[in-house]
């Protein structure tokens, strides 16, 4: 048995199962609907179908980051059991709570000077997030240590690519990454913004796609462009959506049928409700390994 845990936030939109048969921990972020807190616990608290229903209907979504006492409270479990930590916490490009994991984790290493605890920004975000984690579960499982894993996420995570696109500009809007002329504009030309995740781990629109039907094959064309050797690529691909199972479906289809190498098929999983609320319902994203992101 390994002498760390690997650890990470609920927004790395992994199933509860999944996360347990990779034996890889996670922190819950909290969100709100209709004014009622709830903890980002993997659609337990609220399905995702009824998440995604509820804000299609209207209600209004907020969100909140894990903060550094609840950070030192999570993470000194393990350290009394004698564990050290691998943590990596959703992308800085996005959210502050990195800054709060790496504060509890510098006053934890004062109280238990013999353990060691590994904070790292993912740059990442959704299953992309999940991605990465899976691959440092896969490193753990061969035997690798606390350090070399937490070297290898610092050194990899810019080749997990993230594209994603949304079939309504209403929540973009509203999260200020669209005007409203352009909403407005966009809404009745039926444009999809396709997006990607750059260096710095923002999320940056990249085309504007009409229809989603020329969406859906558009992002196929930019895994095509991006990914690890190209139609040869025979690595993991995972997807996340919010409330558009069927438009996922469509975009997995897709890809296997275009990446006749991979050696497992495309994983799906819902996107949570930390991520969802600023995406709202329809978003669809594709990660894969890749190459290096740029600006």
């Amino acid at each position: 048995m390994s002498d760390f845990i690997l650890s990470c936030c609920s927004t790395a939109d992994l199933s509860k199962e999944y996360f347990q048969r990779r034996n890889i921990y996670y922190i819950c972020f909290h969100f709100e609907i209709n004014g009622k807190s709830y903890p980002d616990d993997l659609g337990e608290s609220i399905p995702f179908d009824e998440f995604y229903r509820r804000m299609a209907e209207g209600e209004m979504t907020k969100t909140s980051q894990i903060n550094v006492s609840e950070y030192e409270e999570y993470f000194e479990d393990f350290l009394k059991r004698g564990k050290d930590i691998v943590h990596l916490s959703l992308s800085t490009g996005i959210s502050g709570t990195f800054n709060s994991a790496r504060v509890a984790g510098r006053l934890l290493e004062e109280k238990y000077p013999d353990r060691k605890i590994y904070v790292i920004d993912s740059l990442g975000a959704s299953s992309g997030y999940g991605l990465l984690m899976d691959a440092l579960a896969d490193l753990r499982d061969q035997g690798k240590s606390a350090q070399e894993i937490a070297e290898f996420a610092e050194a990899n995570k810019l080749l997990v690519r993230h594209w994603f696109f949304s079939t309504t500009l209403e929540y973009f809007v509203r999260g200020g990454r669209i005007s409203k002329t352009s909403g407005f504009v966009g809404g009745l030309l039926n444009i999809c913004p396709l997006m990607d995740v750059n260096n710095e781990g923002k999320l940056i629109p990249r085309f504007k796609i009409r229809t989603k039907q020329k969406v859906i094959k558009e992002i196929v064309n930019k895994m095509e462009e991006t990914v690890q050797n190209g139609l040869d690529y025979d690595g993991k691909v995972f997807i996340s959506n919010s409330g558009c199972p069927d438009d996922a479906r469509a975009v997995a289809r897709l890809v296997e049928e275009r990446f006749r190498k991979l050696k497992e098929p495309v994983r799906i999983f819902d996107i949570g409700t930390t991520i969802g609320s600023h995406t709202g319902p329809g978003t669809v994203a594709l990660f894969f390994w890749g190459t290096e992101r740029g600006e």
